[in-house]
């Protein structure tokens, strides 16, 4: 007889390079070692899924779990938690906490505390500065570094590469692919009059589309002098779409639920819980971001999910702080959109797991197929669930999609054939992992 697996993940309709079709998943030592009809093999745990969708494990490739200094926001346990539980299986963490992660001591620190504490697979952004670009090299090669985090606007926090000097001699330093907030510093300087004390709508006037615009097109020109791969982040307008598209070949991006779900109309009814840096703007810049999902031109989702306290968010505009949960909400909102047809669910698992796998070369991880991780989140397509403040696993405990009702929701979050997650109950104990890149330390 064959030697029994550990974990076989039976009936459930699997998405993967093969398609969409029912299949079984035989799972040993944390990874998957055979997909197919494995009713006649043994296993020391059988999940059934019958009537789910077993997708690859939900990458959210960009998260901002404030730890440490910031922990009355968030912490790596909360954050993680609130992952797992919306179906999410690794994340990427930002560098502006504090102190900021820009030393080689600092990303160890936050290994340190992720390890036994997170329930999710983890990777931490390095944060790149004016100062430490001779560090960038080895940081990016670092274990447990998912590359370069460079921020062209400021945005919370106090990381700002904003002069072209600085951010040429960033893209010069390394190899990996930099990620970047791409809004152009001078003109949020030029613009702060145009904010209106009390009124959240102005946000996008100050953060206004040029700003995105004029950077990025800024930016592109730097990477293709240094000849570096470019990542960038939460795009916001439906100008820069094209710009993208042009740029392919050394361009990557990713767009956020928010803007792809909330319009500036929402800021009457939602206020400052929706202030975001780059801005929710009106609905035809949500409506060309999702033409870029149709046509290729965006390659991943990442949540930006970025929480503050009620108290924090609650103060009057422009006092108010610019960020919202959001890794919990990520499946459900976009599965939402799916059986609404915006998208479809292979396009959906491309900019979920397969994009991250692809544009970061991350290691065993975005695939349901054999010798890769057994990181499945299991979806049930057709529950209809509302979404409320009450299910939220962030230390805030607020959405801004709270009273929404969405069809399709997380069943279960597996990772390395770990049942982290099932039936909106976190029954798995922390043991999240560094995630692994092949461009990673080879030394």
């Amino acid at each position: 007889m064959p030697a029994a697996f550990d974990l076989i993940v039976k009936n459930g309709t699997v998405v993967n390079q093969d398609g969409i079709g029912h299949a079984d998943i035989g799972v040993t030592n944390g990874q998957i070692e055979a997909i197919g009809d494995l009713g006649h093999r043994d296993a020391g745990e059988v999940i059934d899924a019958t009537g789910l969708h077993i997708l690859p494990g939900v990458i959210d490739s960009q998260v901002h779990f404030r730890e440490p200094g910031m922990e009355h926001k968030e912490d790596l346990a909360s954050g993680s938690r609130a992952a797992v539980m919306g179906g999410v299986t690794a994340v990427f963490e930002m560098p502006n906490t504090k102190p900021l992660t820009t030393t080689a001591d600092a990303l160890a620190d936050k290994i340190d505390r992720a390890t036994g504490r997170m329930f999710c697979d983890f990777a931490f952004y390095f944060g790149a500065t004016a100062e430490n670009t001779a560090d960038l090299p080895d940081a990016e090669r670092l274990p447990g570094s998912a590359g370069i985090k460079m921020f062209m606007g400021s945005s919370t926090g106090d990381l700002l590469v904003d002069k072209t000097e600085h951010v040429r001699k960033v893209l010069a330093s390394g190899r990996r692919r930099v990620a970047v907030h791409s809004e152009e510093e001078d003109r949020l300087i030029e613009r702060m009059p145009l904010r209106r004390a009390g009124d959240p709508s102005s946000h996008p006037e100050w953060r206004d589309v040029e700003a995105a615009v004029l950077c990025t097109r800024r930016l592109i020109a730097l990477a293709r002098e240094t000849n570096r791969r470019v990542h960038v982040l939460h795009i916001s307008t439906g100008d820069e779409i094209p710009i993208l598209a042009a740029n392919k070949d050394l361009i990557t991006s990713e767009a956020t639920p928010h803007h792809l779900t909330l319009c500036a109309e929402d800021y009457a009814r939602l206020g400052t819980y929706i202030q975001m840096n780059p801005p929710v703007r009106d609905a035809s810049h949500r409506d060309r971001i999702w033409a870029g999902i149709a046509d290729g031109t965006i390659d991943v989702l990442g949540s930006d999910h970025a929480p503050h306290t009620r108290e924090e968010k609650d103060k009057p505009y422009p006092d108010s702080p610019s960020g919202m949960t959001g890794v919990q909400t990520l499946v459900p909102i976009m599965l939402d959109h799916v059986n609404a047809g915006r998208l479809s669910l292979e396009r959906f698992v491309d900019l979920t797991s397969h994009g991250p796998n692809r544009i970061f070369n991350i290691a065993r991880k975005g695939r349901i197929a054999a010798g890769y991780d057994a990181d499945f989140t299991v979806v049930d397509l057709k529950a209809r669930r509302e979404i409320t403040d009450g299910w939220i696993e962030s230390k805030p405990g607020w959405t801004p999609y709270h009273g929404k009702t969405v069809t399709g929701w997380p069943r279960g979050t597996i990772i390395r054939g770990r049942r982290m997650m099932w039936d909106d109950e976190i029954i798995g104990e922390a043991g999240g992992a560094p995630v692994q890149f092949s461009e990673g330390w080879t030394g």
